[in-house]
């Protein structure tokens, strides 16, 4: 139950990675977050499980379709994946193959 969200592009520069998603997280206006203080609603429940990665995340910001991703000391290949894969099955409640 649930789809997967269709990650069109992840670019790292320098310590921010930006997603763009064929989804719409917020309105208009953006929410961030920071560790301890995910905020509310969707982008809250999203940046809370971006922090529980444990891998140095300290910003986030959703705004529409957009996720921007701050980790002090950038990206390397493992951890940018790591943010696409919650990312892209966020809204499944089911993992594809039950």
């Amino acid at each position: 139950m649930g789809q997967t969200v269709q990650i069109k592009s992840s670019v790292a520069v320098g310590d921010v990675l930006v997603l763009d998603t064929d989804r719409s997280f917020t309105g208009q206006d953006g929410e961030s977050a920071a560790p301890g203080v995910p905020g509310g609603g969707v982008p809250g429940i999203l940046s809370a499980e971006l922090f529980g990665l444990g891998i140095g995340i300290d910003h986030v910001f959703v705004q529409q379709n957009a996720v921007t991703v701050r980790r002090p000391g950038g990206w390397d290949a493992e951890s940018a994946e790591r943010v696409v894969g919650v990312t892209a099955s966020f809204l499944r409640f089911y993992d594809e193959e039950e």
